[in-house]
């Protein structure tokens, strides 16, 4: 084969594994599409791709050709196991020229006749995500060719795993935003509500929360609460908490019992993950609120007639840190009619470049005992910045004039 005819074979196997019309698949199709064409292009009779579980540090089979079982049985290798598990743990590619049980331990491999084998590692952004391998069924000698097609085959497949795993979380998100927090907030007799949420994370869902429910006794439920971090992780931690903390609200109608139990749930179950919340009852008569705090901010207070302050109680500790559950401590107050709450997450109202007493006179400057809809829009223009990076939440309620007891 003369030189030019080589170049020209180089370059119609290169734009088969670049050609612009595999980005118009889904990525399903398009790993597909994928495999296919490494096959054609190396000559091989097996290819496969594993996309590696970050939880489980193991790679799981998610695409193949010519190796079905492995899909069927759901194969999953160790990192550091076997063929693929030692390219993922060395992010180098390997060539095996003659495969055998103690060094490929694959059952479908050895079980298949794959003789020499191929693989190299699936890189996003620097981090490991897969592995992409393929094998022949006679003896092989694999080029440092064969290994530049592979990996740009494997760049490729780089792009449609990220675009799968970000589909996916999505997804995750998306449901699990729906179900945590509360898609109308209630109506009850004598009081108004009115909740703003903005995720510090580009899937549209985090660690913060608020929560509005009534209890048998007559009082009612409100919760404002911090999970630390961001993205979808933190948000399966808060809905663990925000579960535990409702079951809590039916045994006990003492806020500080109820963190106290939530926090020996937190401690246990949640090690490693702190919490911050608001809890707070507001009585039958709408008259009272019975609040505690662990570890987070102050509600501020709204009364006609008076200067807006934040509400004078203690802040005791957050939750899951390791101190005694029995020093959390309930304050009282009274709600005028008219009276207006705004609880609030510290992403509102906390910056880098300012100490977080600025944010806080600026909240309590811009609170008014007006309809909540009207002071979260207000609160939001005024405090909340164009592309947070924390997680912002502000639950706002207020006691109409003429409600109950008043």
């Amino acid at each position: 084969m003369t030189q030019s005819a080589r170049g020209t074979g180089r370059l119609e196997q290169l734009l088969a594994l670049t050609d612009a019309a595999l980005s118009r698949l889904d990525v399903a199709d398009l790993l597909d599409e994928l495999l296919e064409r490494v096959r054609d292009v190396l000559n091989a009779d097996t290819a496969a791709i594993l996309m590696l579980d970050p939880h489980s540090q193991e790679l799981v089979v998610t695409a193949a050709k010519g190796l079905d079982e492995e899909v069927r049985r759901g194969v999953r290798t160790p990192v550091g196991d076997d063929f693929a598990g030692r390219i993922a743990q060395s992010r180098e590619p390997l060539v095996l020229t003659e495969v055998t049980p103690p060094v490929v331990a694959g059952p479908v491999l050895v079980a298949g006749g794959v003789r020499s084998m191929l693989g190299v590692p699936i890189l996003a952004a620097g981090d490991l995500i897969g592995v992409l391998h393929v094998g022949a069924l006679c003896h092989r000698e694999f080029t440092a060719a064969d290994i530049d097609l592979l990996q740009l085959a494997a760049d490729r497949a780089s792009v449609a795993g990220q675009i799968r795993t970000r589909k996916v979380e999505q997804a995750a998100a998306l449901a699990l935003q729906r179900s945590l927090l509360p898609a109308r907030l209630p109506s009850p007799a004598g009081l108004s509500f009115a909740a703003r949420y903005i995720p510090g994370h580009e899937l549209g869902v985090g660690g913060d929360w608020y929560d509005v429910f009534t209890l048998p006794s007559g009082w009612l439920g409100l919760v404002i609460g911090d999970v630390s971090g961001h993205g979808l992780a933190s948000a399966v931690v808060m809905g663990r908490v925000r579960s535990a903390l409702r079951a809590y609200a039916l045994i006990t109608d003492d806020p500080a019992e109820v963190l106290a139990l939530l926090d020996r749930k937190v401690q246990h179950f949640e090690a490693g993950s702190l919490t911050t919340a608001l809890y707070a009852m507001i009585a039958p008569d709408r008259r009272t609120i019975r609040l505690c705090s662990a570890g987070h901010l102050p509600p501020v207070l709204a009364v006609p007639g008076r200067p807006t302050t934040l509400v004078d109680m203690p802040v005791d500790a957050p939750l899951g840190v390791g101190r005694r559950h029995n020093d959390r401590r309930a304050t009282s107050i009274d709600l005028p009619p008219g009276a207006l709450l705004l609880g609030y997450t510290d992403g509102l109202v906390e910056r880098r470049t300012e100490i977080i007493d600025v944010g806080l006179k600026a909240l309590i400057d811009v609170v008014e005992a007006a309809a909540p809809d009207a002071v979260c829009n207000a609160v939001m223009a005024r405090l909340a910045p164009a592309r947070p990076d924390d997680d912002i939440a502000v639950l706002a309620l207020r006691r109409e004039t003429g409600a109950a007891g008043a």
